[in-house]
């Protein structure tokens, strides 16, 4: 997706720091289920996040465009 930073599951949590904390987090992967468990982990580490349920399949579907 345009303007996504990709972290992986794994270092999230070591990457909390560098976040933005004024602003809604949007997580998401290809079927949107490990990225609900990344929305969790903001959420609880006082983020305002959300997760794209449906992930890149629902993007893709509704003609979302991706980028390299």
């Amino acid at each position: 997706m345009p303007g996504a930073v990709h972290l992986p599951p794994e270092t999230l949590s070591a990457r909390l720091p560098e976040l933005p904390e004024d602003r809604l987090l949007i997580t998401f992967c290809t079927g949107g289920i490990r990225s609900a468990g990344a929305a969790n982990l903001l959420m609880e580490n006082g983020f305002e996040a959300a997760n794209m349920s449906r992930g890149l399949f629902e993007w893709r579907a509704a003609g979302g465009p991706l980028t390299p």
